[in-house]
């Protein structure tokens, strides 16, 4: 295809022709240098990471029988759940989540409660608060004696 000024007429298309040109050594190393690109683009895609997930919910008051029983079928679930603390109106879990990025482990977090109300007649609470921290920050915080104290006793407890 060739450019023309503006205004000019165009030829009909029959009249055009496409040639081809050997591609030569540069072609050829560019080529090269692309693929080993993707390449290395393909290896230093992320392998799935631990995240330290804290997901706290609240609502209208629920008995507390039930609000644990709800939690401790989320535990049966969710196989990597840490703890969880509960209250009449609230509750918060704490889990590692794998995924790839942080954006990932927060998306499966905020959809964890709403996926498994059902199945586990879990109360209708909202999320009110997400923490989603990586592995490495997660153990750091609790060397300094600042972060979330570790998740002991495992399981489902009352606040």
């Amino acid at each position: 295809m060739r450019r023309v000024r503006p205004g000019a007429s165009s030829r009909a298309s029959a009249e055009r022709s496409l040639t081809s040109v050997a591609a030569g050594a540069t072609y050829t190393d560019t080529q090269a240098a692309g693929e080993q690109d993707e390449r290395q683009e393909a290896e230093t895609v992320e392998a799935p990471r631990l995240w330290h997930v804290t997901l706290s919910v609240s609502g209208a008051e629920a008995p507390l029988k039930e609000v644990r029983r709800g939690l401790e079928q989320l535990a049966h679930d969710h196989p990597f759940l840490l703890t969880s603390r509960y209250a009449p109106d609230h509750a918060e879990i704490r889990y590692w989540e794998e995924a790839r990025d942080l954006h990932d482990a927060a998306a499966v977090a905020l959809r964890l409660w709403g996926e498994h109300r059902q199945s586990a007649k879990l109360p209708p609470w909202e999320i009110v608060g997400l923490e989603v921290i990586d592995r490495d920050t997660y153990h750091q915080r609790i060397a300094e004696g600042y972060g979330p104290l570790p998740a002991t006793p495992v399981g489902v407890h009352p606040f």
